[in-house]
């Protein structure tokens, strides 16, 4: 019950934590990359010249409730989810006397979360703003979850790992970006690169704020519930 509690505590103050980051600075830009998928924004067609005017797309919470109230359900489901995975492995180092778990420890362990479960993927594979293409959904997952996994085991081995261990973790890191993401034979979407990157940078970034959030609160319950 201890797990469940810190993990559900932890993931709906992260959840929270992240929706609000995502309005802020994400959903503009998903906004955005719709009016070009939808053909409302046309790139490269404006007047003839290889320009397209920015913006258009504005965060109103109260023109669409539903969709922002899922997109916050959803936050708070996901980052739930990884809250309990990264309470029992908080459990698991614990209870095998690797570790001792605090808040600050919390903070480390998120970012660790974050660089295993979103960047190390996203070196790959960035996130994909609306309008632009990838390749077939099958190879991209089973990429996706093979980078995660072996991004994970290095974070494991990199912080509790003894002798030799640790240099594991560097070919473990290498190894799904030298055999490389599926991607597609030629370039070609509807959304300007820039703002592409711009959605792929914030929503990275954003992602890095929720990790670290949800690691910090995952520790703090945890850690009050043992005293």
């Amino acid at each position: 019950m201890k797990l469940l509690t810190s993990a559900v505590f932890a993931g709906l103050a992260a959840g929270l934590i992240a929706a609000l980051l995502q309005f802020s600075f994400v959903t503009s830009s998903l906004l955005e990359g719709e009016l070009y998928e939808a053909g409302e924004k046309v790139h490269f067609a404006v007047d003839g010249t290889p320009q397209s005017p920015r913006g258009g797309a504005e965060v109103d919470l109260a023109a669409e409730p539903m969709r922002y109230g899922l997109t916050v359900a959803f936050n708070i489901v996901t980052y739930t989810g990884f809250g309990l995975l990264l309470v029992a492995l908080m459990a698991l180092a614990e209870t095998k006397k690797l570790t001792k778990i605090t808040p600050r420890q919390g903070l480390i362990w998120g970012l660790a979360g974050f660089v295993a479960i979103q960047l190390a993927p996203a070196m790959g594979q960035p996130p994909v703003l609306p309008g632009s293409v990838g390749a077939e959904i099958g190879p991209r997952q089973a990429w996706w979850l093979a980078t995660l996994l072996s991004a994970g085991l290095a974070m494991w081995l990199l912080a509790f790992g003894r002798g030799l261990w640790p240099w594991l973790a560097i070919p473990l890191l290498l190894v799904p970006q030298i055999i490389g993401a599926p991607v597609l034979d030629t370039y070609f979407g509807v959304t300007p690169a820039e703002l592409a990157a711009s959605f792929a940078a914030m929503s990275l970034g954003y992602s890095a704020a929720g990790w670290a959030a949800l690691g910090f609160f995952a520790a703090y319950f945890y850690s009050r519930q043992e005293a």
